[in-house]
C-alpha cells in the first residue's frame, strides 16, 4: 500500500473517531419553569455548545404537570441517542414525571428545581420549609376563559425576588417577557419520580427567594444527589447568573 494510501486510511480513521466520540454525547433538554422561558438557558447553551453538546431547550407551557410531561416527553422520544435532562423551577416535577419510560434519559439535573416525590404538589413543597417570598410578590392572577387563573410576578418585584443577581436592565426584560404558570399545574399532585431510578444532580443558590434553600437541599438529599452544588447568595435564576457553573454540573452528569 503506497504512503498516500496508507495517510488516507489513517486520516479516516481518526475523522471516523470524532465522529463516533461527537455522537457519544449526549444530547441536553432544558426545561425552564414558572416565570421564566426558554431564553434563561441562553448563557448555559453557549457553553454547552462550545464543548461539542447538543442542546434542546424546550418551550415548557406551563399549563399542567401531566400535560407539561408528556410534551417534554415526546421532545425526548424523537431524539437519537443518549439524553440528559434538566429542569429549573417547576421544571424539575415536570423532567420528573417526562422521564419515566424514557430508556435513553441517562441523568436527571435539577437547577433550583422541585423534586417532588409521588403524591407532592410544588406548592406543597414550597411551603415546607419558611423563608420563600413568592406569595406577596405576585400579581393579581388572571382569570382564564376556560377556568382557573394565570399567575405571574409583578414586575415590579421581579427582580428582587426571582433574580436579585442579575443586571437590572436583564432582569427587566426577563419580567416583561415572564411565562405564566396557571395555579392548577402547581397545586397538581406528582406522579412517581423518575429521580428514584436515575441519578440526579442538584445545583441551587443559598439566596433563592421562590424555594427556599433548606427545602433545595431536602430535596436533593432524598433524591440521592450524585454531587449538590450550592451558589452562595445566587438567586432563583442561578442558570442566568451563573451558567458557567450550572453548565459545568450537567457536563458532569453527561458523562
Amino acid at each position: 500500500m503506497s504512503n498516500i494510501a496508507v495517510t488516507a486510511v489513517v486520516a479516516s480513521g481518526l475523522l471516523s473517531g470524532t465522529a463516533v466520540a461527537q455522537q457519544a454525547k449526549p444530547t441536553i433538554v432544558l426545561v425552564h419553569g414558572a416565570f421564566a422561558d426558554s431564553s434563561s438557558w441562553n448563557g448555559v447553551i453557549t457553553r454547552l455548545q462550545q464543548d461539542g453538546y447538543r442542546a434542546v431547550a424546550v418551550a415548557n407551557p406551563l399549563r399542567s404537570v401531566s400535560s407539561d410531561a408528556r410534551l417534554v416527553s415526546d421532545v425526548v422520544e424523537g431524539i437519537e441517542g443518549p439524553v440528559v435532562l434538566v429542569g429549573h423551577s417547576y421544571g424539575g416535577q415536570v423532567i420528573s414525571n417526562a422521564a419515566k419510560g424514557q430508556d435513553n434519559v441517562k441523568s436527571l439535573v435539577y437547577v433550583a428545581a422541585f423534586a417532588p416525590e409521588a403524591g407532592e404538589a410544588a406548592a406543597d413543597l414550597a411551603g415546607k420549609f419558611p423563608g420563600g417570598t413568592l406569595g406577596e410578590a405576585l400579581a393579581a392572577p388572571v382569570k382564564l376563559s376556560g377556568g382557573g387563573v394565570d399567575l405571574y410576578i409583578d414586575q415590579a418585584k421581579f427582580h428582587h425576588q426571582f433574580a436579585h443577581d442579575v443586571p437590572s436592565g436583564a432582569a427587566a426584560l426577563m419580567a416583561a417577557g415572564q411565562r405564566p404558570i396557571t395555579e392548577a399545574a402547581l397545586t397538581e399532585k406528582s406522579g412517581e419520580p423518575a429521580w428514584k431510578s436515575l441519578p440526579s444532580y442538584f445545583v441551587y443558590g443559598d439566596g433563592d427567594k421562590n424555594i427556599p434553600a433548606k427545602a433545595l437541599g431536602f430535596m436533593a438529599d432524598r433524591a440521592g444527589s450524585k454531587r449538590t452544588v450550592v451558589v452562595e447568595g445566587a438567586s432563583h435564576v442561578v442558570m442566568v447568573s451563573k451558567p458557567e457553573v450550572v453548565a459545568d454540573l450537567i457536563e458532569e452528569a453527561a458523562k
